[in-house]
């Protein structure tokens, strides 16, 4: 049987597999795939039949690649037919029967259709090289998927390498002596407090990992992404990761819509031990615990409040650190809530161009309305919130679809979905505390 001589293929191999990080069954996968590719060129050149090749024409080839001698050889396995109309995939009887009397119609064999070494050509030897180089990075991909699928949602520890337009371009590993891949870190899920100079090293939370043919990295990570705070805490505060204390949810602006505005964070805590204070807990002695994750994030304002079955205490808790005198749940199906503090405790309640009763607001779900004490008129409120109701009654009613209007039928179903589709990470985080 002849044989392609490759010299210094074991080496080459060796040397992809150092540079690539990738196993060198899967550099000889690929390497395989391109040669494949190169005869087909190779074949297509010759066209000695004047023919028009099919896409799927040539899938009863196959490479067999013999690393310790350093080449290879092209096989095709060909059908035996009384008399062969199409060479490339079928034989002759008679020609199998002076070397195997025993063939019949309808057998298959595998035969050795390699080329003579000067016969492979310049263009064939260019597409393989193209084609090497193409499936290695298809390899490098399969690998990463398979390494960091189950990664989806953690910290990384990652390494800036360089930027690429608003993008920073990051190292990161799976584990312990794997290999560095690189990880996107865009403009909008960086921090604003962060010096993102050469070789910097930041916690970051795996976002998503990227399917099919993607250019550039694979792995979307975050500063800004809530997960990365809860991950924080579970890694500082033991009570967390023995399901002592749970996060119940979370509510981020870690870019705030103006300069103004610092990044900040509340956080709403719970426990079934009686005799465990959550709060606590997740801050730490003289705020130890706390500061920690404060500085991984620069600086960075937190707030842990203790979360409560009661809307009212919860929606009191979550406006922290402002001290607030009562809460009337004027509207319980449309979760709206009037939140009366003192003249004083206003600006402390609505926060700095609304921060704080805006984080409150996406942290409990309610829409929260801060009102002047000494100025509130319940009556009043109360009527004014009934009108309201009654008015989207109305309107609900009106837009309600008749039987025989099916379209009508199908925007309010599309409403709906849109509706259901507004999850996120507080969604996750109740789930589980149902759970436990």
């Amino acid at each position: 049987m002849t044989m392609v001589s490759l010299p210094g293929l074991k080496d080459l191999i060796d040397s992809i597999s150092r540079e690539r990080n990738l196993p060198r069954h899967a550099v000889q996968a690929a390497l395989r795939e391109a040669l494949l590719k190169g005869y087909e060129r190779y074949r297509r050149t010759q066209n000695l039949e004047k023919r028009h090749y099919d896409d799927n024409y040539f899938d009863n080839l196959e490479v067999e690649l013999n690393v310790d001698e350093e080449g290879f050889r092209i096989l095709a396995t060909k059908t035996i037919v009384e008399q062969a109309t199409n060479s490339d995939h079928e034989i002759d009887l008679k020609e199998v029967q002076l070397v195997a009397a025993e063939a019949q119609v309808g057998d298959t064999v595998v035969l050795d259709i390699t080329p003579d070494q000067g016969e492979f050509g310049r263009m064939a030897a260019i597409q393989t090289k193209q084609v090497l180089s193409q499936k290695l990075r298809d390899q490098q991909r399969k690998m990463i998927q398979e390494e960091f699928q189950d990664l989806e949602g953690s910290v990384l520890e990652g390494r800036v390498l360089r930027f690429e337009r608003q993008s920073v371009i990051m190292a990161v590993t799976s584990g312990l002596n794997q290999p560095e891949v690189e990880a996107e870190l865009p403009k909008r899920e960086q921090l604003p407090n962060d010096n993102y100079r050469a070789n910097a090293k930041f916690k970051i939370y795996l976002k998503k990992v990227r399917e099919g043919p993607q250019r550039g990295p694979q792995l979307l990570v975050s500063r800004a992404a809530a997960g990365l705070v809860v991950e924080l805490f579970s890694n500082e505060v033991p009570e967390i990761e023995d399901e002592v204390v749970r996060i119940v949810a979370v509510a981020r602006e870690a870019n705030p819509p103006s300069r103004y505005l610092g990044p900040r964070t509340k956080i709403a805590v719970d426990t079934l031990e009686r005799d465990v204070d959550p709060v606590g807990a997740c801050i730490g002695a003289r705020g130890s615990r706390i500061q920690v994750v404060v500085n991984e994030l620069r600086g960075e304002k937190i707030d842990v409040i203790r979360w409560s079955p009661d809307p009212a205490t919860y929606i009191a808790n979550a406006l922290s650190p402002a001290r607030v005198e009562q809460v009337r749940l004027v509207n319980p199906e449309g979760r709206q809530a009037h939140v009366l503090v003192a003249e004083d405790q206003l600006s402390l309640a609505i926060g700095k161009e609304g921060q704080n009763v805006r984080l409150a607001a996406r942290l409990t779900g309610w829409k929260i309305d801060i009102k002047d004490t000494a100025k509130y008129d319940a009556a009043a409120e109360d009527e004014k919130i009934a009108a309201e109701i009654a008015t989207q009654q109305a309107q609900k009613d009106a837009m309600e679809p008749e039987e025989d209007y099916p379209d009508l039928d199908s925007a309010s179903e599309a409403a709906d979905w849109e509706l259901e589709e507004e999850t996120d990470l507080n969604e996750d985080l109740t789930e589980d505390s149902d759970e436990t």
